[in-house]
């Protein structure tokens, strides 16, 4: 657990002979070992639940990257497809587009670049064919490691949401098992 429950003897206090304790979560005295128990538990699981959450903001910003890497590499491919197979010399374009255009921009967003001819006044842009064919190779192996990489993101989002789930679960458990006690006592007495 995040929170440590500390038990603290209870200066010249005893029942019977018996010492008495009180417990503190996090520098918090005065409460009795349930109580301790059910505030280390709620605090572990609020503290997983921000880290879920930005976890969770890891994955949904690795998946737009995925997503704009996926729609560059489907627009080379269609430029390079489009290219006129007759004379392949290296020197070979693609026909000006608006698509290749926004694909450049989309990634110099992430930080990639991508060798292009642009004509910023139309927002249009072409592509030899050796560049071209080279951005397809790299633009896949960037989208394979960020694609392994948001799988690993979205382990470790599992991972933390079983972990909160079983701090909540914890929690409720000892407070049922605290009221069954006292239910269990009180019925005792009458």
């Amino acid at each position: 657990m995040s929170s440590f429950v500390v038990q603290n003897e209870i200066a010249g206090a005893s029942v019977y002979g018996v010492k008495q304790y009180d417990y503190s979560v996090d520098g918090e005295a005065g409460r009795d070992y349930a109580a301790a128990l059910v505030s280390a538990s709620f605090r572990e699981a609020t503290t997983v639940e921000k880290a879920q959450s930005a976890v969770a903001e890891v994955v949904k910003a690795r998946q737009r990257k995925v997503d704009a890497i996926g729609t560059a590499l489907a627009t080379v491919s269609q430029a390079i497809a489009d290219m006129k197979t007759k004379n392949q010399e290296p020197s070979d374009t693609s026909a000006w587009s608006d698509r290749l255009y926004s694909a450049a921009e989309e990634l110099k967003k992430y930080g990639i670049n991508i060798p292009v001819g642009v004509d910023n006044n139309k927002k249009q842009a072409y592509m030899r064919r050796d560049n071209a064919m080279r951005a397809q190779s790299d633009l896949q192996y960037a989208m394979d490691v960020e694609d392994n990489n948001l799988q690993q993101d979205i382990v470790s989002l599992q991972s933390l949401m079983s972990k909160r789930d079983n701090a909540f679960s914890t929690a409720a458990k000892i407070v049922r098992k605290a009221l069954n006690a006292a239910g269990n006592t009180i019925s005792n007495i009458s």
